[in-house]
């Protein structure tokens, strides 16, 4: 079966479209698409992972067309995000 997995940094994004058997687990299909090997620090103690946009474990089954999504980390300071005016929040009218 066909299925996607996906990764992305600031400065690099990878999306591979692999060939799989049939109760390929998550896992397997990260292991599968090599990207381990372009970027081996990837830790499953610290990164989630998902199907289209939901966490899912490691062990979960896939089906024909899932996308497997690694999560890293973002961090961002508050400091340097502007905030967002909600409509019918901003009090200074």
């Amino acid at each position: 079966m066909q299925i996607g997995v996906a990764y992305s940094e600031p400065a690099q994004q990878l999306w591979l479209r692999i060939e799989v058997p049939d109760e390929t687990t998550v896992q397997q299909a990260i292991e599968e698409s090599g990207i381990l090997k372009k970027f081996p620090h990837i830790d499953f103690e610290q990164y989630k992972v998902g199907i289209f946009g939901k966490t899912a474990e490691l062990d979960a089954l896939l089906k024909p067309g899932d996308r497997v999504e690694i999560y890293r980390a973002i961090t961002a300071d508050p400091a340097t995000v502007p905030r967002r005016v909600i409509a019918g929040e901003d009090d200074e009218d």
